[in-house]
């Protein structure tokens, strides 16, 4: 069985009264188009070994957070387009889920923009909106998606599982 993990993605900090075109289109070049071509030139082959398809979402694609526009309309289109995917290659027996991480401590952040101590100001505050009181660590969300792409996740598709420390369940502050 083989398994595409879609786990291209980039940040643009702004919002609809300062988010340029280009950004809005980079953001989405990367993480939907992306997605949605490396999707359809796997299907074939994914079709002929009854593999399956992981995407990398977010937390942003569930919650509204002001600031990054962008990314999170982004994200909100990488789930429609696992539960879009997931219905019409359920009959081809191949399998479209996605995993919506909260904050993981990754270099995302500071590749779409936050110098060192901004950065270190948002992983602190990020004790503070998730409700494990803590960002999450790259295995963490590595683990959900090796249960997706398993043979133990046999009976899900179309699903949107939060990695994210319970931060989709909170209310904002």
């Amino acid at each position: 069985m083989d398994i595409l993990v879609n786990n291209a993605g980039i940040i643009e900090m702004g919002s609809v009264e300062n988010t340029t075109l280009q950004q809005y289109d980079r953001v989405m070049n990367t993480n939907v188009r992306a997605v949605y071509h490396l999707t359809m030139l796997a299907v074939p082959h994914l079709t002929t070994t009854q593999g399956n398809i992981v995407n990398i979402s977010s937390v942003n694609g569930i919650r509204s957070f002001p600031g990054v526009l962008a990314y999170n309309i982004s994200k909100a289109a990488v789930d429609q387009l696992t539960r879009c995917t997931a219905l019409e290659l359920a009959p081809k027996k191949i399998r479209v889920n996605s995993v919506n991480p909260g904050v993981i401590v990754t270099e995302l952040q500071k590749r779409g923009g936050l110098d060192e101590e901004k950065y270190a100001n948002f992983l602190e505050h990020s004790k503070t909106t998730h409700a494990l009181g803590r960002p999450g660590e790259p295995d963490e969300v590595a683990r959900a998606i090796a249960f997706l792409a398993s043979d133990q996740a046999s009976f899900t598709t179309g699903a949107s599982i939060p990695v994210d420390g319970g931060r989709h369940a909170m209310c904002p502050r």
